[in-house]
């Protein structure tokens, strides 16, 4: 029997009807908004993205010369910290369903995009030692499909990274958060180049990040999906490092 899909968050129909919808409206979102969106993204982390993403990736065992694959790479803020770390001998592929975004990707000296979904991976089983994905799982259909597609392309022993943010549990903190990624960022958005595109990209991420299953909910599918040593770690209370090996 097929296991019932278990998305992310639940449908937020103030922005479209169904699945279907849902797919087509976010992809326009990137598309239109991508000229924006590292200055964004950075504004989102405080400005400490980069240095955070190369550690989160070093921690998960990330090292040179391994074949990796970066998932929802978008413009490649992650997947150019991986490269970075592969050096030469590595090989690293960003995939992402938008064009706008992996055409961002390739100016930023990003070697090898491919556009594709994470819930249909196209690559062999086996191909990778390292799978990365930064702050996209929220975009994706089904969790279930998405963790079996991970676990097929990875060699065994490959190693699994997903980055994500997780709304904090103090009132206080999530008031905050709520304040600067629900409201701030989302105005600050709409003065760049993708103007009210930008702005409304940035009030769904928020929340989607607000309406995310729980990270017991994503943990218990990577172990569902045959992954071992799943574990997550939180960072600052807000950033969720969820690693698991093939």
């Amino acid at each position: 029997m097929t296991p019932e899909p278990l998305p992310p968050h639940r449908l937020l129909t103030e922005y479209y009807p169904d699945e279907p919808s849902r797919r087509q409206q976010v992809l326009a979102w990137f598309d239109k908004s991508a000229c924006d969106y590292d200055w964004i993204t950075q504004a989102v982390s405080f400005g400490s993205g980069n240095w955070y993403r190369r550690q989160a990736l070093l921690r998960a065992g990330l090292a040179p010369g391994m074949r990796a694959l970066d998932v929802a790479c978008g413009t490649g803020a992650l997947t150019t910290q991986v490269q970075r770390i592969l050096g030469l001998d590595g090989q690293v592929h960003g995939l992402d369903p938008s064009t706008g975004m992996l055409l961002q990707g390739r100016g930023h000296g990003v070697r090898s995009l491919l556009r594709g979904m994470a819930e249909a991976l196209p690559f062999a089983d086996g191909s990778f030692d390292f799978l990365s994905m930064g702050y996209a799982l929220r975009h994706v259909a089904d969790l279930r499909t998405t963790f079996r597609e991970y676990r097929r392309v990875l060699a065994p022993g490959g190693r699994l990274l997903i980055l994500e943010i997780t709304p904090p549990r103090s009132r206080v903190s999530y008031t905050f958060l709520e304040l600067y990624l629900g409201r701030i960022i989302p105005m600050v958005a709409g003065l760049g180049r993708g103007g009210r595109t930008s702005r409304d990209l940035m009030r769904y991420y928020w929340d989607t990040i607000a309406n995310c299953v729980e990270p017991a909910v994503i943990l218990a599918a990577l172990q569902e999906a045959g992954f071992s040593q799943v574990e997550r770690r939180a960072e600052m209370g807000l950033f969720s490092e969820y690693t698991a090996r093939r």
